[in-house]
């Protein structure tokens, strides 16, 4: 494994994660990190620990705000373009493409042992899983089926149900299931919506310079086998997941959706059904933080200045309540 500079900039590094999981296929995925010692805060190197980042469906990491900021918290920062996403597409296979949630297994497992092995942290550091979007479920699913391996859950808008209600999910599960079962990689006709790209890309009516080869504008193609698999991870939330570590979510306060562009799409969620996701957030375990940001986009942390500001503000009184105040007594007096 060799660290190797990211697109990103001098203060970021990538490498190469191949792994294999229990159906025996092997993936591919990249690991990007940015260290606390290079956030220019004089901080000690990873003092509290370290996060995982992993994005939401059709897209990658590139926000650098955020690595900076965990960076100023105190934490080293890591990032997971899973595969068939980003740094890790290949030519010759399907776009943001998965059968089975549980295949991300192996690489997270991967990149939290090379976390855990390369961080300069302390022992007694805390390991944090954060997910966007699909993340978001992806990461919750994840916790639930390895207790113990993080300490804390810390999901942005996670896509934790689908619009309306699981009424909704069930019967979208029913038409899609025989699809799935005989042609997983089918490519769905549904209507293709723009709008979140344009509300957070400078390209459009956002700030944020995307790349549109790792993040296209209409998304990937929707394929019927990656749809049954979301549906499985929901109704897996549905049932509960029993978290036994702190979670926090953040969602925007309000939701925007239509066929057409509204003006309120640039201060709302356009993806998901905030109001449901609120609900089943509710439901993963017995410690969850819900925060709901006025004016926040479908990623919080990609909102208006004033907004995301509000948005790392909350966080950040949540680690402090959370995390460094679960950091042994003796660590934190070698703080000060």
């Amino acid at each position: 494994m060799e660290w190797t500079a990211d697109i990103l900039g001098t203060d970021f590094q990538s490498c190469g994660v191949d792994a294999t999981g229990s159906d025996g296929v092997t993936r591919h995925a990249t690991l990007i990190r940015h260290r606390a010692e290079q956030s220019g805060t004089g901080d000690a190197p990873g003092r509290y620990g370290a996060v995982l980042f992993l994005h939401g469906w059709s897209d990658y990491f590139f926000n650098t705000e955020l690595a900076r900021f965990w960076a100023g918290q105190g934490y080293d920062f890591y990032a997971l373009d899973m595969h068939n996403h980003g740094r890790s597409l290949k030519t010759d296979m399907p776009g943001g493409y998965v059968a089975n949630l549980t295949d991300y297994d192996a690489e997270i497992n991967q990149a939290l042992g090379i976390i855990r092995n390369h961080t300069a942290s302390s022992p007694e550091g805390s390991v944090t899983l954060m997910g966007h979007s699909t993340g978001g479920l992806v990461a919750a699913l994840w916790a639930s089926r390895h207790p113990e391996s993080i300490q804390f859950l810390i999901l942005d808008s996670p896509w934790l149900e689908m619009h309306g209600s699981s009424l909704v999910r069930r019967a979208a599960q029913a038409m899609v299931a025989p699809i799935a079962k005989l042609r997983p990689e089918t490519v769905l006709k549904l209507p293709e919506r723009g709008f979140y790209f344009r509300s957070i890309s400078s390209t459009a009516e956002g700030e944020w310079a995307l790349d549109e080869n790792y993040r296209p504008p209409l998304a990937f193609p929707v394929r019927a086998g990656w749809l049954s698999a979301v549906f499985a991870g929901h109704s897996q939330v549905a049932r509960g997941l029993n978290l036994d570590v702190p979670v926090l979510v953040l969602t925007s306060s309000a939701s925007a959706n239509g066929m057409v562009w509204q003006e309120s799409m640039r201060r709302s969620d356009a993806v998901l059904d905030v109001g449901v996701i609120a609900l089943r957030a509710m439901a993963l375990g017995r410690s969850v933080t819900l925060e709901r940001i006025d004016g926040g986009l479908h990623d919080v942390f990609l909102s208006a200045p004033a907004v995301r500001k509000d948005a790392y503000a909350r966080l950040a009184r949540w680690i402090k309540g959370f995390m460094q105040n679960d950091v042994p007594a003796e660590q934190q007096e070698g703080d000060q």
